[in-house]
């Protein structure tokens, strides 16, 4: 293989870390996730060690040297500070308090050596969906939207990543929606984990299925077949995507509602920011096509727009669970060009 730079991204998750590797010439060199337990249970240093053979297999699955590797980006759950300190609380899904304000960025690029740039994986993700549809152009503005146990994503406004301050930025999950044309009758408000009642995450993500719109709708479907399966480990909430997919109405009128509060948290970012794109990923989109553009379909319908906004687009999010290493990998390449 030619003797160019490469640049890594490393997507460090609950439970599993996936690793990826960029070519100066704008070229990803893996094409498929390549993933590996992340074992975050078991403390700081033995998931450093994982994350550092997890590089070392990806680099030599591409077939280069490490010597070729200039920089790494590194992408987490949030929150966290801009230079990779986790908050107080540590990241919402690593199940154990330990990583509380670790600094996950230093601390990896001292044990690799090379130098390490971070994101959290929103983000990432949303770099590298606004980076796939308009490349490095500085007058476009897009919001993605991740649709999974959570709902993550991250802004892009001027061909910029908005992180803030202190990194805390563009935690769109949590923003409050107006419940007027989503709750219904009798429907009691939902909760968030974190605390917060009507935000974006209590009603769009598979924990807003399992605690609110899950219990709510089979209460008013008593000969629904869910009944029948055990309900451990949310084993219910599991089954709505499949049903979903297979156009069961209980199940599509959950997905509605989770497509039309994302609707109402598109409108409140357009208010803010008049954007070009936005973007839906997470496993509402890894999904068969019909119930892929019947749920873009509603959100785009729901989605009010003036007529001068009307090239504005609403599409799934590319890539899928790649996202994040692939946002995170673009990030260090362009952290290397601009110093």
């Amino acid at each position: 293989m030619p003797d160019q730079n490469f640049f890594a991204g490393v997507d460090l998750g609950g439970t599993k870390v996936n690793v990826t590797l960029l070519g100066e010439d704008g070229l990803f060199r893996i094409s498929e996730m390549l993933e590996s337990p992340s074992l975050v249970s078991e403390g700081h240093a033995v998931t450093l060690k994982r994350m550092e053979a997890a590089l070392k297999e990806a680099v030599d699955r591409a077939g280069v040297e490490m010597r070729q590797v200039k920089a790494v980006g590194l992408d987490t759950p949030g929150p966290a500070s801009v230079d990779g300190v986790l908050a107080t609380q540590g990241p919402a899904n690593f199940g154990t308090n330990v990583w509380s304000r670790f600094p996950i960025r230093q601390a990896f690029e001292d044990a690799i050596g090379l130098p390490t740039v971070y994101a959290n994986d929103g983000n990432a993700a949303a770099l590298h969906c606004h980076r796939v549809k308009f490349g490095r152009d500085a007058s476009s503005s897009s919001m993605t939207a991740a649709v999974g146990t959570g709902l993550g994503g991250g802004i892009v406004v001027n061909g910029q990543l908005v992180v803030g301050r202190s990194g805390f930025a563009a935690e769109t999950g949590h923003v409050v929606l107006p419940s007027n044309g989503l709750l219904e009758p009798g429907q009691p408000l939902p909760r968030c984990n974190c605390g917060r009642e009507g935000d974006a995450e209590s009603w769009a993500s598979l924990t807003a299925i399992r605690n609110n719109l899950l219990p709510y709708y089979l209460q008013k479907n008593p000969s629904h077949p869910l009944w029948q399966v055990d309900d451990a480990n949310g084993a219910r909430s599991k089954q709505v995507l499949a049903l979903g997919e297979s156009g069961d109405p209980m199940a599509r009128k959950i997905f509605e509602k989770q497509a039309i509060a994302l609707a109402v948290l598109f409108d409140i970012a357009m208010q803010f920011l008049d954007l070009d794109a936005f973007f839906i990923g997470g496993g509402v989109m890894q999904t068969r096509p019909e119930f892929r553009d019947w749920f873009l379909a509603v959100v785009r319908r729901r989605l009010p727009l003036r007529d001068e906004q009307r090239g504005v687009t609403v599409e799934a999010a590319p890539d899928g669970d790649m996202a994040g290493a692939r946002g995170a990998a673009r990030l260090a390449l362009e952290s290397w060009r601009a110093h």
